[in-house]
């Protein structure tokens, strides 16, 4: 049972990325999926979320340029991010919460904004 957060790398401000959250050994849709972040010397930040019948939650930074979707059939949740900036330069971690307990958690994956 794991959960294994992929898609991050180097990219220069204004470019995208796409992040990957996929669920081995339980189905993602059964839970609450957050996307969450911590940059160096920063506490940790929740990005987005994503829960059965309710739309993406976006934390004001990111709003307009992250979009959170989930695809069931590969039991796999993303975050598109558009417009990157260098202060979303950050480990990215998804987890699955259920009933407002912390579930799995991914290993994390290192995004950079830099030029």
């Amino acid at each position: 049972v794991q959960l294994q957060a992929s898609g991050g790398g180097l990219v220069q401000p204004g470019g995208s990325l796409r992040l990957s959250c996929a669920a081995s050994g339980f189905t993602l849709d059964d839970y609450a999926i957050y996307w969450i972040r911590q940059a160096p010397g920063k506490e940790p930040e929740g990005v987005s979320c994503i829960s059965t019948g309710v739309d993406g939650y976006y934390t004001a930074s990111v709003k307009g340029r992250f979009t959170i979707s989930r695809d069931n059939a590969k039991n796999t949740v993303y975050l598109q991010m558009n417009s990157l900036k260098p202060e979303d330069t950050a480990v990215y971690y998804c987890a699955a919460s259920e009933s407002g307990i912390w579930r799995y958690w991914g290993q994390g994956t290192l995004v950079t904004v830099s030029s």
